[in-house]
């Protein structure tokens, strides 16, 4: 009983925390975007095509959260884009507070999307509230069609899967429908795109979607 009061004590104040964090860029209009997955699964090199494509319509920034290096961060600051490097020193994760102290690197009132890359686990990230107004789950067709069963919560949690890779699909064991099923099993609202980063196959409708997201918050919280 004690393990259960100190865990949901810890969500409650990262959960005052994101409120705070989602009140600050609402108040500059500011789309905020919690990017989640395995490791490897190809989430930075996804926020670098985005950087090219949207860099120029919309203000973007980025910020990156890994265990440890900015290598990440280093990758999309060479596509012009203003990114801040967390490094979790061992956790699997971002919390709102990790985010809250670097909020004020930023410039807000010049930015229209900020893209949170967490650090890569399917586990962990789903659980802990940013923030953000979106989570965004980005599987690879090469991790397995079985990852929504074995990881319910990061799909339950996400308003959108990405299934990248597909370019690979001859090559690799994955059932596309059973994984869509699964997902939409347990979030009904789920929107999943078909995409390869790589290939740029999907990529469009990702812009797009993205597009509709950042228009519509700027509409609500009008500047």
């Amino acid at each position: 009983m004690h393990e259960i009061g100190v865990g949901a004590g810890l969500l409650a104040s990262n959960d005052a925390v994101a409120r705070e964090n989602r009140q600050a860029v609402n108040s500059h209009g500011i789309y905020v975007l919690n990017l989640m997955s395995a490791p490897g699964a190809g989430k930075t090199s996804l926020l670098e095509r985005t950087a090219d494509a949207m860099g120029q319509r919309y203000r973007m920034a980025v910020i990156e959260g890994d265990v440890q290096t900015r290598e990440d961060a280093d990758r999309i600051a060479r596509h012009g884009i203003p990114v801040v490097q967390i490094n979790t020193g061992g956790a699997c994760h971002l919390d709102a507070r990790q985010v809250r102290d670097h909020l004020g690197d930023f410039d807000l009132g010049e930015l229209d999307l900020l893209i949170i890359e967490n650090v890569g686990n399917l586990v962990c990230p789903a659980e802990f509230d940013l923030g953000e107004h979106d989570k965004v789950m980005l599987l690879s067709v090469t991790e397995g069609h079985d990852k929504p069963q074995k990881y319910p919560v990061m799909f339950h949690a996400a308003r959108a899967l990405l299934l990248n890779k597909i370019d690979l699909l001859p090559h690799v064991d994955f059932d596309v429908e059973l994984a869509e099923r699964s997902s939409r099993a347990l979030n009904l609202d789920l929107d999943i795109l078909r995409i390869s980063v790589r290939t740029g196959d999907g990529l469009q409708s990702w812009y797009q979607w993205l597009e509709q997201r950042i228009e519509r918050t700027q509409r609500i919280h009008a500047r």
